[in-house]
This record gives structure tokens, C-alpha cells and sequence, in this order.
């Protein structure tokens, strides 16, 4: 292999020949591309001199096929010689073989063109995306990675089908057409015109192909990361009743795609209306100028060997060709001015990577004092199965949890804690039997956001983190300001409290105070869980379910924010992770299997063998959550 040649690449600050997406005017990336292009095979002469030596072989081989046939018909057939018949046929036989083997050494001059291609390209894209890491680090561009891997393989397959292809075509053509004059002159005038006709017609819609082939493209990448960018906003969505527009921006892009590939389709179907012009009339025009050329001294033999020149290498060639640059040169051009062409973040374009945050309620005048006592939670007899054929998950569960109780939820892996969680918050609705939050029924998801923040907040193990400053997530669960606290507590410091109580102070201060902007993917879990938790805490509920919403924490961490949570005032459900969290509640319920047995910690270790088996697995220091038992729900606990 040769050494790495890097493929001319652009400066990533300042671009040559930028490009604005937006601007339909700048220059096209095949004006962009053909000077590299010709640069690059500049350095490579003798690559090309040695694959054009091999490819001469397939052109006397295309030539001596369709002489061959003819001087088997002319001087042997027809003129009663079998043997020389058979001979010329040979010879044509000789010649398939012999292009063989120009075709094994074209493939191994090949490498040597393609390789540095895709070295060149490997380091211009880690050159770029070095070069925007360190100029601006909260700005990585996380599609170097699909560069580097998809795009680049993508790039050096294409090329390197598309050297065959054109080296094939050039060399094929040279082979029959100098056969056809061999036979007789006249026939390129039957030839020749059609077939220059088809290949200016199909060059013509090179560009025009390219130009939709880069809309489609562009189109899917819109409609891809406006989907990755509802779906990861999808809670700010609902919460800001944005989901009409949300849906008809989806819709236009969507409407964009299908007019793309439309537009792509059609110009496809010139390609084949070129292919027809340039391989399939000549045949139809030799057809009917048979009795011209007869009448002007053509043989027999020089008919079947004009038809073996355009129906068994020319027509081939075409299609090939038609067929790879309509397709993979296309694909290879726009990948190509994509991985080494101007940056569009920095021509002004929008990033549509970065979703725009949903606006979030900002901290008003105190609102009314969270309820003390907090809420109270009754579950009556309560059946739930996914599906209608499913097995129950929980069965005729009875459980109540008393105004400003803590409750701890353990259990097996996958035997129904979250789904008791997502039933009392009212993402669940019971198959059988009733929840109750205060007396009535939890709100539904989604049917009054506000409403919902405002009488219980779930934190599920996942942890949500938006896009916008670390105030604005904390209050988030806030929608009608901060609640009231003690009248020498204003809003900044019921804040403050609320972050120190979970211990969430360290990592404000890291990320640069309250107003510093988050950035949801430069945090870890545990990091997420934090910000979650104070949200959570600050929030005017008084139920809070906490579904292994510190399982990113360590056991400080996790027992620091727990302790938080059962000194704030309100009702306490928490699912726990860790067997330690019994320690810290007023009651623990044990799942087990559909059933569900309630007690304090000592009671459960006399009356659950479960219990007893959990606590020992922590003390032990084994597994503290067992594998789920066979039929029951797969799903997280």
C-alpha cells in the first residue's frame, strides 16, 4: 500500500469554496470535487499506467471475440472449412481466457488507487473532528463517528466499483468499435451515432441526479434528526402542548422526503430511456440497414460480428456503466463533498442537530404552602396483566399508604414494582379493582400536565435532562412558580436548600451555577439522576415515587437523597435498589410473585421468607436483586 495521502483537505476553520445548504447558488459539489479529483490521480500516474496495460488486454480480448465469430463464419463455415471455423472460435475462446487474467491484475493495481483514497479521508475527517473538539468542546460533532466507519467504507466500495466500471467501459468500447471498423467502416455509421446520442443523454442527467440525490439525503438526515429531537424532547413536548405543531413540522419534512424521491425517480427513468438510445438501438438500426449493408459488400460474418460486439460487450458495458454512475457515482459525490467539503456549522447554517428546548415556567411569586400531612394512596383490590391473555402482574392487591408515610417497594427483579409505580402515578389504569391519590383517581398522562406536576411527581430510573439551563430543569416540575416555604425563605434559597439537600451542590458548581446551560449528553447517569431529584424535590407534589431513581448513586449518595426526601414534607413511595433503603422507611411492602405483604422492616424478617433471603443477599454481599421467576414480567422493575 502506498503511504497515506491525505485527499487535499479543506482547513476546517476556513473552508476553500464554502458552502451554505441553505444557498442554492454555491457552487455544485462536482465543481467543488474535480479539481481534488484531478489532483489526486496526478499523483498517481504510474498506478494508471499499469492499470491501463491490463485493461489493453481486455480490449484485444473484446476485439479478437467478435472477429473471431466473424472470420468463423466468413472463412469457415460458409466457405465449407470446419476446421478453420473451429480455429477462428478457438481464438475467441484464447482471448475470453486472457481476459481473465487482465482482470486479475487490474484488481491488483486497483488497491493501490483506493486505498490512499480512503487514508486520505480517514484523516481528514480525525483532523476535523479533533480540530472541533478542541475549538469548541460542547460542540463535538458525534457524526465523525459514522464518518469514519459508514461514510468512508461507503466512499472507498463506491470508488473503487467505479473505476472498474469506467476502465471496463472505456477499454470495451476502444475493443469494439475498432472490431467494427476492422469488419467494415460502414458500420460505425450505423453504430456510432446512437450510441454518442445516449451517452450525451445520460451524461446530461449526471448532475441533475446528483443535485436530488444530495435532496433525498438531506431530507432524510432532516426527517431522522427532527425525529431523534421530538423523541428526546417528547416530555417538553406534551408538558408545553406543542404536540400539533410538533407533528405538522414532522409532516413537512416527511412531504419534503417523498417530493425528493419522486424527483430521484424520475430522473432515474431518463437514465433508462438513455440506456435504451445509446445500447438497444443500434441493434435496431443494424437490423434494418442489413440490406443496405449487404447490397454494399457486407458479409454474413461481419453481420453476426457486429451483433457480437453490441449485444455481447458494448450493451453489457453500458449498463454497468449507466447503472454505477447513476447509482454509486451519484452516492459517491455527495459523500464525498460531505467528508471533505466546508462545514456547514460554520457557514451560518442551521443546526438542526441541536434541538431548540421547549420553553420552561419560570420561578414566580410563591404559590400556596405544599400540603404538610401530604397525600394518601389506597389500592383496592387492584388486578393488572399486560394484555388481555398476559398473567397478572399483581393480583387483588390491597395497600394503603397513610398522608406522609414512607414506603419502601422491594422485591425481585421483574415482578411488578415499576408497574405498582406507573398505576399509582396514573400511567397505568388497573385491569380490576381501583388506585386512588386523596380520594380519587390519579390524573392520566398527558391530559393536564400542570395538574399532574402539581399532585405527584415520579422520578423513573431513567432520568430526564433537558437542554437549557440548570435552574430551568430544577423548576420544571413548578409550573405555577416555587411553592411557599418559611417567610424568610425566598425563592433563590428554597433553591439552594433544595440542591444541598440532595446533594446536588457539587455538581452545580462544576457545570458553572444555576444559570450555566446543560447539556444532557456530557452527563453521566448518576449526574442526571442529581438534577432529577432536586426537581423532584422542589416540587410543589405532595406524592413523590422514586423508581430506582438512584441506582446511578452510591449507597452515601443514595442514603444523603433519601433522607432528603423523608424529611421534606409529603408522601414517599420509593422503589428500591438497594435492600439498605428498608432501613431508612416507616413500612416496606414485599413483592412476591402477584402477591404483596406490608410490614416493618423487623416484622418482615419474622413473616416473609423473601424478605429475609434479600436482606441476607446484602449483607452477604451477593446479588441483592434476584433473577425474575419464570412468567412473570420482563420488563425493569
Amino acid at each position: 500500500m502506498n503511504p497515506v495521502d491525505p485527499v487535499d483537505p479543506v482547513d476546517p476553520v476556513n473552508p476553500v469554496n464554502p458552502v451554505n445548504p441553505v444557498n442554492r447558488t454555491a457552487p455544485g459539489p462536482a465543481r467543488r470535487l474535480l479539481p481534488r479529483a484531478a489532483r489526486f490521480l496526478r499523483r498517481r500516474r504510474r498506478v494508471l499506467v499499469r492499470l491501463g496495460g491490463w485493461s489493453l488486454l481486455e480490449s484485444a480480448q473484446t476485439f479478437l471475440v467478435g472477429y473471431g465469430v466473424a472470420q468463423a463464419l466468413d472463412r469457415g463455415f460458409l466457405a465449407g472449412s470446419t476446421g478453420t471455423g473451429l480455429a477462428w472460435l478457438a481464438v475467441a475462446a484464447v482471448a475470453t481466457v486472457a481476459g481473465g487474467l487482465a482482470v486479475r491484475g487490474v484488481f491488483r493495481g486497483l488497491a493501490d488507487l483506493v486505498e490512499p483514497l480512503r487514508d486520505g479521508l480517514l484523516r481528514h475527517v480525525v483532523t476535523r473532528a479533533l480540530h472541533g473538539a478542541v475549538a469548541e468542546p460542547a460542540r463535538t460533532d458525534s457524526s465523525s463517528v459514522s464518518r469514519l466507519t459508514h461514510q468512508t467504507e461507503l466512499a472507498r466500495d463506491s470508488f473503487a466499483g467505479l473505476v472498474l466500471v469506467l476502465r471496463s467501459f472505456v477499454f470495451t468500447a476502444a475493443g469494439a468499435l475498432a472490431g467494427l471498423a476492422s469488419l467494415h467502416p460502414l458500420l460505425l455509421l450505423v453504430v456510432l451515432p446512437p450510441l454518442v446520442l445516449g451517452l450525451l443523454l445520460f451524461t446530461a442527467t449526471l448532475v441533475p441526479m446528483a443535485a436530488r440525490q444530495r435532496d433525498f439525503l438531506d431530507a432524510d438526515e432532516a426527517l431522522s434528526t427532527r425525529y431523534g429531537a421530538v423523541a428526546a424532547g417528547l416530555r417538553d413536548v406534551v408538558a408545553c402542548g406543542a404536540e400539533r405543531r410538533t407533528a405538522g413540522e414532522a409532516d413537512a419534512l416527511v412531504a419534503t422526503e417523498v417530493r425528493a424521491a419522486r424527483s430521484l425517480a424520475r430522473w432515474a427513468a431518463a437514465r433508462t430511456v438513455a440506456l435504451g438510445v445509446a445500447g438497444h438501438l443500434p441493434v435496431v438500426l443494424l437490423l434494418l440497414a442489413t440490406p443496405w449493408l449487404l447490397d454494399r459488400g457486407l458479409t454474413a460474418g461481419a453481420l453476426l460480428g457486429a451483433l457480437t460486439y453490441l449485444t455481447q460487450s458494448l450493451l453489457p458495458a453500458l449498463r454497468t456503466l449507466m447503472s454505477a454512475l447513476g447509482a454509486a457515482g451519484t452516492r459517491l459525490l455527495v459523500i464525498l463533498d460531505r467528508l471533505v467539503g466546508a462545514d456547514p456549522r460554520r457557514e451560518g447554517a442551521p443546526d438542526a442537530a441541536k434541538p431548540t428546548p421547549a420553553p420552561v415556567p419560570a420561578a414566580s411569586a410563591p404559590a400556596s404552602a405544599r400540603p404538610a400531612a401530604g397525600s394518601r394512596v389506597e389500592l383496592r383490590s387492584v388486578t393488572f396483566a399486560y394484555g388481555p391473555g398476559a398473567q397478572p402482574v399483581l393480583r387483588e392487591v390491597d395497600l394503603t399508604v397513610e398522608p406522609g408515610e414512607h414506603l419502601v417497594v422491594v422485591g425481585p427483579s421483574g415482578i411488578g414494582k415499576s408497574t405498582l409505580a406507573a398505576l399509582v402515578a396514573g400511567l397505568l389504569t388497573p385491569g380490576r379493582g381501583e388506585v386512588l391519590v386523596d380520594g380519587a383517581p390519579p390524573p392520566a398522562a398527558g391530559r393536564d400536565a400542570g395538574e399532574s406536576a402539581r399532585r405527584r411527581v415520579l422520578i423513573p430510573q431513567q432520568a430526564y435532562v433537558f437542554t437549557g439551563t440548570l435552574r430551568e430543569n430544577l423548576l420544571y416540575l413548578c409550573p405555577d412558580g416555587l411553592p411557599g416555604g418559611p417567610p424568610e425563605s425566598g425563592p433563590e434559597e428554597r433553591v439552594a436548600a433544595s440542591v444541598a439537600a440532595v446533594g446536588l451542590g457539587p455538581l452545580a458548581a462544576e457545570l458553572g451555577g444555576l444559570d450555566a446551560v446543560v447539556d444532557p449528553a456530557a452527563l453521566s447517569q448518576g449526574e442526571r439522576q442529581l438534577i432529577a431529584l432536586g426537581r423532584a424535590h422542589l416540587s410543589p407534589a405532595p406524592l413523590v415515587l422514586l423508581d430506582e431513581a438512584t441506582c446511578h448513586l452510591d449507597p452515601e449518595a443514595e442514603e444523603r437523597a433519601e433522607r432528603a426526601f423523608a424529611d421534606r414534607p409529603g408522601t414517599l413511595v420509593v422503589i428500591a435498589h438497594r435492600i439498605s433503603s428498608a432501613h431508612r422507611a416507616d413500612r416496606v411492602l414485599v413483592m412476591d410473585g402477584a402477591r404483596a405483604t406490608a410490614g416493618s422492616h423487623r416484622e418482615l424478617l419474622e413473616r416473609s421468607p423473601l424478605y429475609r433471603d434479600l436482606v441476607g443477599r446484602w449483607h452477604t454481599g451477593r446479588d441483592t436483586r434476584p433473577a425474575a421467576r419464570p412468567g412473570r414480567e420482563s420488563t425493569p422493575a
